[in-house]
């Protein structure tokens, strides 16, 4: 993939290559070149599936992550592609047009992070949270436990174990080990 990297490093604003595996690699990316450099690869390298479009929330650096997972399925050459965002008005670039599939992936993220992608179908139609009023539950200072108890009632007689005693007593009843 070093070798990928290089050749595109002369044509785009990229960061430096994150190679997890021989086959698998992730790159930062300017926005701006974002949508150039989809088409390339998937015209000109070969990396015609796009496996994922994901998202990770950076609460503490104020921005949120797009990974945008490129398959080249004949080299068996996996390439993630990750693009920031300001997390206070966050606003991505459609791709539906390149991958009819990554609408539905716009949408998801459009409802549990809060993402816009502008000019997508459908993405501001309720699609997973019918009905859903507050933040979007993906972003990490959505509280979880705040709403459960909002929302639903306490029931009665319900015990929470620790984990590991409990295991260890279900595995190894009275103290056998």
């Amino acid at each position: 993939m070093r070798d990928l990297h290089d050749h595109l490093k002369t044509r785009y604003r990229l960061g430096d290559l994150a190679e997890r595996r021989g086959n698998l690699a992730f790159v930062d990316v300017e926005r701006a070149d974002l949508r150039a450099l989809l088409v390339e690869l998937r015209d000109v390298h070969g990396f015609t599936h796009l496996s994922l479009l994901t998202a990770v929330d950076w609460i503490e650096e104020g921005r949120f992550q797009l990974t945008y997972l490129m398959n080249n399925r004949a080299a068996n050459r996996t390439l993630g592609l990750r693009v920031f965002l300001d997390r206070a008005d966050p606003v991505g670039d459609t791709i539906h047009d390149l991958w009819p599939t990554a609408a539905t992936y716009q949408r998801e993220l459009r409802e549990m992070f809060g993402i816009a992608f502008p000019g997508s179908p459908r993405v501001d139609e309720e699609f997973i949270l019918e009905g859903w009023t507050d933040m979007p539950p993906y972003r990490r200072d959505f509280d979880t436990l705040a709403y459960s108890q909002q929302t639903f009632s306490d029931r009665e007689g319900r015990e929470t174990h620790d984990p590991r005693s409990h295991m260890a007593k279900k595995l190894y009843p009275e103290g056998q080990r």
